[in-house]
């Protein structure tokens, strides 16, 4: 029935009214050809004014809303909304699409710039944070992306004078980004004093560094740099909503109306006001300007686009008008002229001629419109209103005849009677009333029936009858004029009706689909001459049907364009057109009609995109001439591959199950067995369910694969090699064009593709990351360096690869239905076919996408299902082979003609230089030779699944796993077989002889021979499958348990019957003869009983009851008197035999039984072999090997363990082998324990590996993956390293109070700040230009890196410059310390502290640094951690990588090319990452190790290969394109070898490496094998080993006490034989080296006392270049009264005193933790205050002990002497402050103390007379009191009146202002006022250092900052002469000395 089928017309856009100037800005350009490109709705449109015609882009699914223009001017760019928006690059010219980015962005893409030279393309995302991403979008690739803003972002834009700039602009902000690396960097704008902050809308750069921003206000920003530089006041009166840059300046436009045209420098040129002009308004906004020469083009707020001459303005030419903002729903044609009227919500009627394309008159009304009609003579025009009126106009000139209002709702629907006496009129109060026009429209007549609203009104010719359609759904008939209803619906039976607009009714049944209830259907309208009717619907969809159309769920044709709902659509009056409104975007369409007869000749027209998207893929009614699917096919649309648990959750799961293993691993774990075993052979091949998947390689051999395993078979020889490296099932196989390469995808979560070499079987790249649940087709490009693959999931998700590289090109959704096949253009890489159910589709990649047009079937043929697809000799030929048998032949896109091949399915092609071979499921072939090929087979015709052509045969892969082999003459040779479809359970070995037997669902029982020969013996088709099978002892008989409950004894060489019984109902799921004579022979089934046979007599004699669950498994004892039982409840049962009685047996007496057999899984014996994660996985089967040793077990998983036997104590070791996909269902052992038997479940595949004992192995390394467990004994314990472990990195911006400090906040801020404020509180922006006297610079840094944690990351200090330089770093600061002047340069570009340091060793790249740091999220903002590579000398950065490794970057490492950058993560995974540091961009990245590493560090030779180390690991990385492999170091080689903590990684040559480890060993590694340990190279920890390229020696560092002949620094030779030792004079118990260097003949050395000392190598004599504190946070810090001298106080017990230069002079230990120090006024003396309460003063002539004294138990916080040296104030933690007169003597007496202070003291200050203190306490209260009294002083005026001596408080009104806005999480912690009195400067806990004037009264008051330190800074002070200030590191242990640089004001 033709009504099924979609209609063969077609409709083709032609014009669209309209453009979208709502929302919208900039968004209007001239093309190079002098064209305009704008859009609308969801259409790009080119316009051309000259011809006056529209050309459209259509790739786009939901509203266009923006659009930038490539600098040539040719390619557009825009982007859409929607859930998954993507942007695209298309040709203005040709409108092909060049590029689809996507992926990226949420919601919407609200901005699009190019860059300069057009190569990248920035986007901003309508996201919550705004998402700004630089595309190469040529590639479709992501080179970089951060958070834009928290608020709407407006424009984007390059600055085209300056690289890698970006400047954006939004609500209240504006931003200037640097693009570096994958680092985008922003800094806000700054307003200062010169504007206001508000809203920027728009803006364009300019040269050195200005740029030119619109404001909402209508003020023109100038920018300079970030800082605000002057405003251009009242540019505009309202907002500037558009600025446009070309060669002669600037044009900008606003909501005034107005457009301003001005000079390169911003001078005004003229101004053009629109408002004024002949065809201005009230109210025209402008939304886009483009000037270009002397024309100038705007588009407005109201959808018009003028075009402006600019030496005629006030003639402003109107080229585009349309509907303004507010729905459209309004629609009507003229019964006699090529009009459409339409009228909107904006109160506009308007009328449009189809054949000029234009507005020809236009009517504003009073009301909104919603409906509209005119008269059949076409004099007058009704609109119906919203306020329930309904006004009539002439159409000739728009006059009013009549305006009635008789109702209150809306009129939705009105129309003219077709004899035009009388007008109907629907009403949203669900009347219809009726009018007579030649009475001045009286009311003649009502309808009142239905109960909802009325939606659709339909006259018969007669004007007797009406019907109408309610907002129900239902439908009703009337008499007219009358209205009366017709209940009998017999009367309108034979009506006919004039137009057909109604959507309900059985001519329009097929309109809605099958099974649904929905009214989304907006409006219809029938041609009845055309027989069609076209639909709109609420998606934004135009659809054809044939009409009438009577079954539900039609075929259709469908046309995108409109982006949401389409309100109405009308044929035009002599059906020439169809125009369709839009509601939301207000746009009219306007499209051709092609009649089928027509089509013939536009077919040679390249069909528009859209034409195959046009094809419906939704209607799905059962077309009645589509044939069954094939059964074959069927089946296989079913399978599923989904998992309940994948491989990849294993690590998870494990995590998960930690604590259960923890309370087991108290006891010592059985050791793993000594035998392994290798895969030998496998039987079977993979043809169920996969398609051409068997090739012939290079050299002859053929490559395929089974379960999870690739295997490569040499015929001649017949052995087999396996590639291992899948864990699941492979589904497809495709060979590289020089048939060398395979490419294989497997199932999984996330699934990979692995490409390898079938030669070394080694993977070449690994591609993963884009598909869900499994890979199903693969196919290379004919030059082989692309690779496409088709994925699972539910939209079969198409990627294009760069294999080599592992990049993904390209991605697309294939289809809804399944893909059987994907093959590649070998003559264009850049065109594929993919074919599939019911589909065949042409694609073509256009950047990160892919653009697929359906195959045009035509009258030809119809959509079969495609089973498989090849290329023909051009590149438009294609030929395809349906589920029917034919072959099909394309071109293009348009099927040509059909053959009829075969008569089922044709499953495989291949094509040949003059013909095809085909294979179809009755096997005929190549140019019709037939073949008949069943004498081998089981079914006389198999189904073909593959063929492949090469060395003068045709190999032919079967559905049943089979392999063939036809010679050219003829002869057939089997070389592979295997198990059909079905699972396979059964199996067993022979008792003396090397064969196995193996019974199956498929019903055969089949015998296997083992030895050389590999083959199949013998097979035996069975009535039933079976589960289960036995030899007898003697060899003769094999048992074989069936499916039905019944079993059979057969002779075991003719495999005929001996005899059989049917006892029980359910599956025998096992079944086992007695040991010995084989005298009874027992049955398990899945009734859960076990029946006792005797052979001879061939009867029953025992029954074993008792189970409660199933039967798995039965074992006899050797006596054969006793039969143990495993059940599926997990019970270990024992019965006696032969009659069956059960036994309760002690556990300690199963062990000592002797059994003939062990395959059971429980009991003690074997209670090992349970995996840490046993809820989710079985294990299915186990088999001991006769000599009692081994035991290898099958499970769920797929994987094939062996463990020791007796397997006791829960979670044994063992070796684990991957090669069957799922769930191993059986294992055995052959009789003589040479091979091991494997049987895959649902693979269908029989493995045969070979068991290779201990002896045997030290031949060859085994390859298994070790237990997943590491050992527990560690080797040692040292506390520097636990410590090192458990340092929490503190991140700056997350910083805490370093003091307990309480109360209020001297800001008072009384709210409590949310959650998400906090998180934003991150170092928040200055937003006022800080006018400043004096400016701080780093002078020097007299300090290394604190100690401990520095290390942590490896190795810190460098040489650079041949030895000259060092180079190092400190909390966020990287030095470069000039060893011959002691000075130093600093690169400060990090915002929190360094965690590690490496230099590049490439000449390429000399002085090349990469530094990383800590940082907080991963979320890609600035404070997220990062990695900057930088240059030495100059202190460029050149790249900047923020990654995804949350907390910070721990250590780096570059290649040996230096052009990789390897990164690893302190996430709790410790990801590990690759850069290309050059691009930015990230090559792999994989999670390394659930602890703590260490280091990573680059082979010096490689550029793949690297090793990580790390607690209780290490690691052995190959990076393989964008996968990274790793093999954990094995240890098992050596006796007694246990993993311990390795610290550091060497190198050596022929892949030596040396790892250095907690307990002072170094391990010597060959590969990934342990091959000697190097015992005590240093008696404690091995922290630091440096590889030397030069020359191969190694440097060691290590923990150890000097001695004559050992020392903390070692030399060796290059293969760690030999040693020299060096001894670091530095006068400590022990040496704790952290890390080695070595130059020319020096060598580096960093201790853990923050020592950098260099030795040398002759000589060993030791030079310290830098020192500082050693341990916890420097709190004491004072300057000499008068000289550049300043003293550091530290928790490490010493106090220093050093020189600005850095140096330091002097060391004085005090044997405890210092606090705090002073000098007197003279400097004669100094006093210092401890932490346990005690304070000392020195005389600093003699460092001699004056005076000490303990009267506080607790820390003395403040020691201060007053200014005329008589008297010393102590404050302490206990709340007091007390006083001591000095001129009684050294007795130090205590003379009187302050009471009442609320909390503990932070900083006193005396006042210049000594007669007042003023104390600040912990709870934010500054107290004055009395000197020597203590007494309170309250007066506040006296207080005012002090004169301070010093000002070191945090609180008081002065310093007011230095408590900035988010010291909620942290506080200011120090201050210090300069000598002159007139600056001061504070620390805080972010570790910032700020420079304000003094006094700062005002809340946060503006201020410098410096970054410097890590998080606290715990003092500071001005140095004598006010030329530097010191401040002190919490954290980092560090002294920074800062330059005054005082600045003009």
């Amino acid at each position: 029935m033709a009504a099924r089928s979609a209609p063969s017309c077609h409709l083709r856009l032609e014009w669209v009214y309209g453009y979208r100037g709502h929302q919208c800005r900039n968004n209007l350009y001239y093309t190079a050809a002098k064209e305009i490109v704008y859009f609308v709705a969801g259409v790009g449109v080119v316009y051309s004014p000259r011809e006056h015609r529209q050309k459209f882009y259509r790739g786009h699914s939901d509203d266009i809303i923006s659009l930038a223009l490539h600098p040539e001017r040719v390619l557009v760019a825009t982007g859409q909304v929607g859930k998954e928006p993507y942007i695209c690059v298309w040709d203005s010219y040709t409108m092909q699409t060049v590029s689809v980015l996507k992926d990226i962005h949420t919601h919407g893409i609200a901005c699009l710039a190019f860059d300069l030279d057009g190569q990248r393309l920035v986007s901003v995302g309508l996201d919550s944070k705004n998402a700004v991403c630089v595309w190469d979008w040529k590639r479709g690739k992501v080179l970089s992306m951060a958070p834009g803003h928290t608020d709407r972002i407006f424009d984007i834009s390059w600055d085209l004078y300056q690289p890698n700039k970006l400047v954006s602009c939004g609500v209240k902000h504006i931003k200037f980004w640097s693009l570096c690396g994958n680092a985008l960097t922003p800094k806000r704008g700054v307003f200062g004093k010169t504007g206001d902050l508000q809203t920027i809308l728009c803006l364009a750069c300019a040269r050195d560094e200005l740029t030119y921003s619109g404001a909402l206000s209508g003020d023109i920003y100038v920018w300079k740099g970030i800082n605000l530089v002057r405003t251009i006041q009242g540019a505009h009166t309202a907002g500037i909503f558009s600025m446009n840059a070309c060669e002669e300046g600037f044009a900008t436009g606003g909501r005034d109306g107005c457009i301003r045209l001005w000079d390169l420098t911003f001078k005004p040129i003229t101004v053009i006001d629109l408002r004024e002009t002949d065809q201005g308004y009230k109210g025209l906004s402008v939304r886009s300007v483009c000037w270009r020469g002397d024309h100038i083009l705007v588009g407005t707020q109201d959808s018009e686009i003028f075009e402006i001459v600019v030496h005629e303005r006030n003639k402003p030419f109107l080229i585009m008008q349309g509907h303004c903002e507010g729905e459209l729903w309004a629609l009507a044609v003229h019964p006699n002229k090529p009009l459409a009227v339409t009228g909107s919500d904006d109160r506009s009627v308007r009328i449009w001629s189809l054949v000029d394309h234009a507005l020809i008159a236009r009517c504003n009304m009073e009301e909104p419109i919603r409906c509209a009609a005119v008269n059949v003579d076409g004099i007058h025009l009704a609109l119906g209103m919203k306020d329930g009126s309904f006004t009539v106009l002439r159409v000739r000139d728009m006059t009013e005849v009549v305006h009635i209002k008789d109702r209150k709702e809306a009129i939705h629907e009105l129309k003219y009677s077709p004899d035009g006496t009388y007008l109907a009129v629907g009403c949203n109060d669900s009347s219809v009333d009726v009018y007579g026009v030649a009475q001045r429209y009286k009311k003649v007549g009502e309808c009142v029936g239905s109960l909802s609203f009325i939606t659709h009104l339909d006259w018969s010719s007669d004007s007797r009858y009406l019907q109408t359609n309610d907002g129900n759904g239902k439908r009703h008939f009337y008499r007219m004029p009358g209205g009366k209803e017709v209940t009998n619906k017999e009367d309108v039976k034979g009506v006919h009706w004039a137009s057909w607009t109604c959507v309900s009714g059985l001519e329009v049944n097929g309109i809605w689909p099958k099974y649904s209830d929905i009214n989304d259907i907006n409006s219809v309208d029938g041609n009845y001459i055309g027989q069609v009717l076209v639909t709109a619907d609420d998606y934004g969809i135009i659809k054809l049907f044939r009409y009438p159309c009577l079954r539900k769920g039609a075929k259709f044709k469908k046309y995108f364009g409109h982006s949401a709902h389409v309100t109405n659509v009308r044929w035009s009056h002599d059906y020439q057109w169809v125009i369709s409104i839009g509601g939301a975007d207000h746009s009219v369409f306007q499209w051709k009609f092609i009649p089928e007869r027509k089509l013939k000749d536009a077919l040679h027209i390249a069909p528009q995109e859209s034409l195959a998207d046009s094809n419906s893929d939704e209607s799905d009614s059962d077309m009645s001439d589509v044939p069954e699917l094939d059964s074959e096919i069927e089946q296989e649309t079913q399978l599923t591959y989904r998992r309940q648990v994948y491989k990849e959750d294993l690590p998870q799961l494990k995590e998960q199950c930690k604590e259960k293993q923890k309370s087991a691993t108290s006891k010592r774990r059985q050791q793993a067995p000594g035998n392994s075993i290798r895969l030998h052979f496998v039987h079977g091949y993979r043809g169920y369910d996969c398609r051409s998947n068997l090739f012939y390689t290079q050299i002859g051999e053929i490559v395929y694969h089974v379960a999870a395993v690739g295997v490569i078979y040499n015929r001649q020889q017949n052995t087999q090699r396996f590639y291992l490296g899948h864990d699941d099932d492979i589904l497809c196989l495709a060979i590289h064009p020089l048939k060398d390469y395979v490419a294989t995808g497997q199932v999984g979560r996330d699934p990979s593709i692995h490409i390898w070499d079938t030669e070394t079987i080694k993977p070449l790249s690994i591609l993963k990351g884009y598909h869900q649940y499994g890979v199903c087709a693969v196919d290379f490009s004919a030059d082989g360096k692309r690779l496409a693959s088709v994925g699972i999931d539910d939209s079969h998700t198409i990627v294009l690869w760069d294999w080599r590289k592992g990049e993904k090109l390209s991605i697309a959704r294939g289809s809804k239905d399944k893909i059987f096949v994907v093959k590649m253009n070998p003559y264009v890489p850049d065109k594929l076919i993919t074919a599939g159910i019911k589909h065949m589709k042409f694609w073509r990649r256009a950047g990160g996408g892919l653009i697929g047009r359906k195959g045009y079937v035509g009258t030809l043929g119809k959509n079969d299902t495609m089973m498989c697809a090849v290329y023909g000799w051009t590149e438009e030929m294609t030929f395809s082979g349906t589920s029917t048998g034919d072959v099909c032949i394309w071109r293009d896109v348009f099927l040509v003609k059909t053959v009829k091949a075969h008569d089922g399915p044709v499953f495989s092609m291949h094509a040949l230089e003059k013909g095809f071979a085909s294979s179809y499921s009755n096997f005929t072939s190549i140019r019709t030779s037939p073949f008949n090929i069943s004498g081998l087979l089981l079914e006389d015709n198999p189904s073909i699944r593959a063929i492949s052509l090469g060395h003068g045969h045709i190999l032919v892969g079967t559905k049943n796993g089979e392999i063939l082999e036809v010679d050219k003459s003829g002869p057939i040779t089997l070389l592979v077989q295997g198990h059909m479809e079905g699972e396979v359970w059964g199996l067993a070995t022979h008792p003396y002889l090397p064969i196995c037997a193996t019974v199956s669902d498929d019903k055969t029982l089949r015998i296997w021979d083992l030895s050389p020969s590999h083959c199949m013996l013998a097979v035996r088709k069975l009535k039933k499958g079976g589960r289960c099978c036995c030899f007898s002892p003697d060899g003769k008989a094999l048992a074989v348990g069936l499916n039905d409950g019944s079993f059979l004894m057969a002779n075991a060489d003719t495999l005929e019957d001996l005899v059989s019984f049917h006892h029980r109902k359910d599956i025998i799921s096992d079944i086992q003869f007695s040991p010995g004579s084989g005298k009874y022979l027992a049955v398990a089934s899945h009734d859960s009983f076990v029946d006792i046979y005797n052979v001879i007599s061939s009867k029953r004699v025992g029954i074993c009851k008792g189970a409660t669950s199933y039967i798995t498994h039965i074992d006899w004892d050797s006596r054969g008197k006793l039969l143990q039982v495993n059940t599926g409840a997990k019970e270990q049962l024992f019965f006696e035999a032969p009659r069956g009685k059960k036994q309760t047996i002690p556990i300690v007496e199963v062990e000592k039984i002797s059994w003939a057999s062990w395959t059971s899984v429980l009991g003690v014996c074997c209670e090992g072999i349970w995996p840490v994660i046993g809820e989710v996985t079985d294990v299915t089967a186990s088999c001991l090997t006769s000599d009692k040793m081994v035991l290898a077990t099958g499970d769920d998983l797929g994987f094939v363990k062996l463990f020791r036997y007796p397997a006791k104590g829960k979670f044994g070791k063992f070796k684990r082998y991957v090669a069957h996909s799922t769930h191993v269902t059986n294992v055995r052992w052959t009789y003589d324990d040479s091979m091991l038997v494997t049987l895959g479940g649902a693979d269908m595949s029989l493995m045969v590996w070979t068991n290779e004992m201990e002896s045997y192995r030290e031949k060859r390394i085994c390859d298994s993956e070790e237990s997943d467990t590491d050992s527990e004994e560690d080797g040692g314990y040292d506390s520097d390293v636990t410590k090192e472990n458990e340092i929490s990195y503190n991140i700056r911006a997350l910083s805490t109070n370093i003091r307990p400090m309480f109360g209020i906040k001297p800001h008072l801020q009384q709210k409590e700040p949310s959650v998400d404020e906090r998180q934003g509180v991150v170092r928040p922006p200055v937003s006022r230009a800080p006018p400043q006297p004096e400016k701080l610079q780093t002078n020097n840094v007299g300090k290394k890196k604190r100690p401990i944690e520095a290390e942590t990351a490896g190795i810190n200090v460098h040489y650079l410059n041949d030895g000259d330089d060092i180079i190092y770093h400190t909390a966020s600061v990287g030095i470069l310390h000039n060893v011959a002047t002691g000075t130093q340069s600093f690169y400060q570009e990090h915002n929190d502290d360094i965690l590690c340091l490496t230099v590049n060793q490439h000449p390429k790249f000399i002085n090349i640094v990469a530094t990383g740091q800590v940082g907080d999220s991963a979320d890609m903002s600035a404070t997220a951690p990062s990695i900057h590579i930088w240059d030495a000398v100059n202190k460029q950065t050149l790249s900047i990588l923020r990654c995804y490794h949350s907390k910070g970057v721990c250590s780096v490492s570059f290649s040996a090319t230096g052009k990789l950058l390897l990164s690893v993560g302190l996430d709790p995974e410790h990801t590990i990452t690759i850069w290309r540091w050059q691009e930015g961009a990230k090559i792999a990245s994989r999670a390394g190790h659930n602890q703590r590493i260490f280091v990573a560090e680059f082979r010096p030779d490689s550029d793949t290969q690297f090793v990580s180390v790390g607690v209780k690991h290490v690691k052995f990385w190959t990076l393989a394109g964008r996968a990274l492999l790793s093999k954990k170091g094995l240890l098992s080689t050596l006796e007694d070898a246990r993993m311990q903590t390795m610290l550091a990684v060497a190198f050596g040559a022929n892949n030596l490496t040396f790892t250095g480890t907690i307990s002072g060993d170094v391990c010597v590694w060959k590969d990934h094998i342990l091959c000697r340990v190097v015992a005590r190279a240093h008696n404690g920890p091995v922290f630091a080993m440096y590889t030397t390229l030069r020359d191969g020696l190694i440097v060691t560092g290590g923990k150890e006490r000097p001695s004559k002949e050992g020392g903390a620094v070692k030399l060796w030779d290059q293969e760690l034989r030999r040693c020299r030792a060096f001894r670091l004079e530095t006068g400590q118990v022990t040496d704790c080296v952290r890390s080695v260097c070595r130059g020319k003949g020096k060598i580096l050395v960093g201790t853990r006392n923050a020592e950098i000392i260099e030795v040398g190598e002759k000589n060993a004599a030791c030079n310290v270049l830098v020192s500082g504190h050693v341990d916890g946070p420097i709190w004491g810090l004072a300057a000499h009264p008068s000289r550049e001298l300043f003293l550091s106080a530290a928790e490490d017990g010493t106090v220093r005193l050093w020189d600005v230069a850095g140096k330091m002079l002097n060391k004085v230990n005090l044997g405890h933790a210092a606090r705090t120090v002073c000098y007197s006024p003279e400097g004669d003396m100094v006093a210092i205050g401890m932490k346990n309460g005690e304070f000392m003063i020195l005389l600093v002539s003699s460092l001699k002990i004056w005076g000490k004294k303990r009267d506080r138990r607790c820390a003395i916080h403040d020691i201060r002497f007053s200014p005329d040296s008589r008297y010393l104030a102590v404050g302490s933690n206990e709340n007091s402050v007390d006083f001591y007169d000095l001129m009684l003597g050294p007795t130090l007496n205590r003379i009187s103390y302050c009471k009442d202070i609320p909390s503990f003291v932070i900083q006193m200050d005396f006042s210049a007379d000594s007669r007042y203190l003023q104390v600040s306490s912990g709870c934010y209260k500054r107290h004055v009191y009395e000197v020597p009294s203590g007494k309170h002083l309250l007066d506040h005026a006296a207080i005012d009146r002090i004169t301070w001596a010093s000002w070191t408080s945090i609180l008081g009104d002065e310093v007011m202002g230095i408590w900035s806005r988010h010291a909620e999480k942290a506080d200011v912690t120090c201050a210090c006022v300069s000598h002159s009195g007139i600056s001061l400067v504070t620390g805080d806990d972010f570790g910032m250092v700020k420079l304000f004037d003094f006094p700062c009264p005002e809340k946060f008051a503006k201020h410098k900052r410096f970054f410097g330190h890590s998080a606290h800074v715990t003092n500071i002070r001005f140095t004598s002469g006010d030329r530097h200030v010191i401040s002190a590191g919490g954290d980092d242990c560090s002294l920074f000395v800062w330059k005054c640089v005082h600045m003009p004001h």
